[in-house]
């Protein structure tokens, strides 16, 4: 177990998580009437939610649909800005650190 643990902490879980989003997102039907939601105040009841909207928003603008994307949520842009931001920081920091900008001692 103690050699596995350096490899885990070098892998890349962050960027993983990211592109998986990403992949998610892409996938996301916009168009259809129910979808999964996560959202812990959709889970309690509560209608209103500054976030609802925003997976669907940013699907409907991966498809295209920009006018669209607008009225769902206006800040579906901006979220693929930051993620895309996010995710070229990781991929720049791995390529120059090799090991996810994580110190890692090797073991003697």
């Amino acid at each position: 177990m103690k050699q596995f643990i350096p490899y885990l902490n070098r892998f890349p879980l962050e960027l993983v998580f990211w592109i998986g989003s990403i992949i998610a997102i892409l996938m996301l039907d916009p168009h259809s009437g129910s979808h999964l939601s996560l959202c812990p105040l959709s889970q309690l009841g509560i209608d209103w939610c500054p976030g609802c909207g925003l997976g669907r928003s940013m699907s409907l603008l991966a498809h295209g649909e920009f006018e669209a994307s607008l009225s769902m949520h206006p800040l579906g842009i901006l979220a693929y800005g930051v993620i895309f931001h996010r995710i070229w920081n990781l991929v720049k920091n791995l390529k120059t650190t090799h090991n996810y900008g994580k110190c890692i001692e090797t073991p003697s």
